[in-house]
C-alpha cells in the first residue's frame, strides 16, 4: 500500500449558490491526481468526481437525487440538508474546474420525482450554460414528463467519446474502455484501532470504477474488480493502494 503519492491540493475560498440566492461562503479542500487513461488524463478528486480536461466535462455518478424525499414519504425521518450538501459540494467542483458539460454516469435519481427533484432543478437552472448528459442507471425511471421537467441535454442507455465508452453497470460484451458507477466502491482500512471503510475510485486494464456522489450511500468493498489500482481518498489526501 503506497501512502505517500504526491496530489495536487488546493483550499479555496469558494462562492456557492443555493436556490434563496443568498450568497454562501465556504471552505472545502480539493485534493487531484492525474492519471492517464487510452492516452487521456483524467484528473480524480477527493470529492467524488472525475475531470476530463480535453472535454471540460464533470464525470460523476450516484446522486440518487429524491432518496431522502423517498424515505421520508415512507416515514423514515431524514433531514433536507443531506441532499443540499452534495449539492453544494457539486457547486464547489463547478467553480473549481470550470466544466462546459456534465456526464452522469446513471442514478441521477433515485425513485422518480418528488420534492428533491423540484429542489435539484432549481439549483441547476443556475447553471444552464452547462451541458447536462444522462447515461441512464436501474433508479432512473424518467417519464417524458419528468424528461422536460430535468432539462437534460441528452439521455441514452450509453456514451461514446473517443475510444472511451460511459455505461452505469460493467459490460462485459463491450469491448471499449468503459467508465461505470452503480457500484459505490468502497475500500476496508485495517488500523490497529479500528477498521475504516473509505470511498475510492478502481482502475483497471478496461474500466474506470466511479464511487457513488452522493454521500448518502453505502460502501461496497466485495462487489468490486478483482485486479486493479484502488485511489482511495479522505477529505485531506488521496492513496494508490
Amino acid at each position: 500500500m503506497s501512502l505517500g503519492i504526491s496530489a495536487v491540493e488546493n483550499k479555496t475560498k469558494l462562492k456557492l449558490r443555493w436556490k434563496d440566492k443568498r450568497t454562501v461562503e465556504d471552505y472545502m479542500k480539493i485534493v487531484t491526481k492525474n492519471i492517464n487513461i487510452q492516452n487521456e488524463i483524467f484528473t480524480l478528486t477527493n470529492q467524488r468526481a472525475l475531470f476530463w480536461k480535453k472535454e471540460k466535462a464533470l464525470i460523476f455518478s450516484d446522486l440518487h437525487i429524491g432518496k431522502t424525499a423517498h424515505f421520508r414519504k415512507n416515514g423514515i425521518a431524514l433531514a433536507n440538508h443531506i441532499m443540499k450538501n452534495d449539492l453544494e459540494r457539486l457547486s464547489i467542483l463547478i467553480e473549481y474546474f470550470q466544466p462546459e458539460k456534465f456526464i452522469i454516469v446513471g442514478d441521477l435519481l433515485h425513485a422518480g420525482d418528488n420534492v428533491d427533484v423540484d429542489e435539484f432543478c432549481i439549483w441547476k437552472n443556475q447553471y444552464s450554460d452547462i451541458k447536462f448528459c444522462l447515461v441512464e442507471g436501474n433508479h432512473d425511471r424518467i417519464s417524458k414528463t419528468l424528461e422536460k421537467k430535468l432539462c437534460l441535454d441528452s439521455r441514452s442507455d450509453s456514451l461514446e467519446i473517443d475510444d472511451i465508452s460511459f455505461v452505469h453497470d460493467f459490460d462485459k460484451t463491450n469491448s471499449k474502455f468503459q467508465i461505470t458507477g452503480h457500484i459505490h466502491p468502497g475500500f476496508m482500512i485495517n488500523s490497529p484501532v479500528k477498521r475504516i471503510k473509505l470511498p475510492c475510485f478502481v482502475v483497471t486494464e478496461n474500466q474506470l470504477l466511479l464511487p457513488a456522489f452522493s454521500e448518502f450511500t453505502g460502501l461496497d468493498t466485495k462487489n468490486l474488480p478483482k485486479k486493479g489500482r484502488f485511489y482511495v481518498f479522505t477529505d485531506a489526501e488521496i492513496y494508490e493502494i
